[in-house]
């Protein structure tokens, strides 16, 4: 396995700094409402970019997830509590904000008995009632197969049903140890056949897959009926994760773009910077106009 000492990243790797008033503004306001981002918990390449345009993908649940992900910074351990009152203040920051499209995801609570699903649903119910023009994403765990609190989080009614699985089956002892490959195919086959919601996934490249699993991956979601798909670079959060293999070139990417429109998606986000909410909003755009996404609910 590759060293994860310090590499220089390539030319297409730079990313926006943080800095924007934009960005100050977002951070004062999430510190207001005690929220958490998975842009800041999981040290997102592209926070300089997207909060400089008022946009973050909300982490509902606390900062503390129950799994140990060897790609993930978002802390792991035990946790203490559940906070009751997140849905309506996750719901007052995108009033504020004025977000057409919000995108909002989780960590992942093992020990609650829903896996926290009932949370994911009254934030959407209060999206809803708050932001009756605003989209809703959810980014969702995979409940451990609980297929009941899948059914909870669907009829609360989301926009897109979101959940990656992250990398080939092979890699998932050392990227997902708490996950299985097959259990996140059949969430997104059932959240297809309970929903009008397009369902979306996505993939990291460059943790030491082949280009052959690569491929059969992506024809894994295309034949459970996945109508979105991200492909973005792998970066190693730290020492103590699983290490780059490989930077994969734009080219590359463009070439998995194609392979996987040929394959039906409705849209592919594929390049180096792209992960799982980047132009999540003009993502919406494109599946509606291809496939009318459910039906605008009334003020």
């Amino acid at each position: 396995m590759a060293s994860n000492s310090k590499r220089r990243l390539p030319p297409w790797l730079k990313a926006k700094a943080p800095g924007h008033p934009n960005y100050i503004a977002l951070k004062n306001l999430l510190a207001d409402l005690q929220l958490n981002t998975v842009c800041e918990s999981a040290h997102c390449p592209n926070i300089g970019e997207c909060w400089s345009q008022r946009t973050a993908t909300f982490m509902i649940l606390g900062d503390v997830c129950t799994r140990s992900c060897g790609f993930c910074a978002i802390k792991t351990g035990r946790p203490q509590w559940l906070d009751e009152g997140e849905p309506e203040r996750v719901a007052a920051a995108i009033a504020r904000l004025g977000l057409e499209h919000a995108v909002i995801t989780s960590v992942n609570r093992d020990e609650l008995p829903d896996g926290g699903a009932r949370i994911f649903a009254r934030t959407i119910a209060a999206v809803h009632r708050l932001c009756p023009e605003t989209s809703v994403e959810v980014l969702i765990p995979d409940f451990k197969g609980d297929w009941h609190a899948l059914a909870t989080v669907l009829e609360a009614g989301p926009d897109i049903l979101n959940h990656n699985i992250e990398t080939p089956p092979r890699l998932y002892p050392t990227m997902r140890p708490q996950a299985r490959y097959g259990r996140s195919l059949e969430l997104l086959d059932r959240a297809r056949k309970m929903s009008p919601a397009p369902t979306k996934s996505g993939m990291m490249l460059g943790a030491g897959e082949t280009k052959r699993e690569i491929a059969q991956s992506i024809q894994d979601l295309a034949d459970v009926g996945c109508a979105i798909l991200t492909l973005g670079q792998y970066l190693s959060p730290s020492t103590h994760h699983v290490p780059v293999e490989r930077f994969v070139h734009p080219d590359e990417f463009a070439e998995w773009q194609r392979f996987a429109l040929g394959l039906g998606f409705r849209h592919v986000e594929s390049g180096p910077l792209v992960r799982s909410s980047y132009h999540a909003a003009s993502q919406v755009e494109q599946v509606r106009a291809a496939t009318p996404l459910p039906p605008e609910r009334s003020p």
